[in-house]
């Protein structure tokens, strides 16, 4: 399940959340101060493998 990252646009709390893919644009609730104005940053991509591969 990928993790997104998010920015408050009433407090500017930067947080994480991770949802499925097919609910990538449902918008989410700020933990800091319950607003619903939050958008999603920007970020790289950083796959996770083992050691093996």
């Amino acid at each position: 399940m990928p993790t997104y990252e998010y920015e408050c646009k009433k407090c500017g709390k930067k947080f994480e959340h991770s949802q499925p893919i097919e609910q990538w644009d449902q918008k989410q609730i700020c933990p800091e101060c319950q607003s619903q104005q939050t958008e999603k940053r920007v970020t790289s991509f950083i796959p996770k493998t083992s050691d093996k591969s």
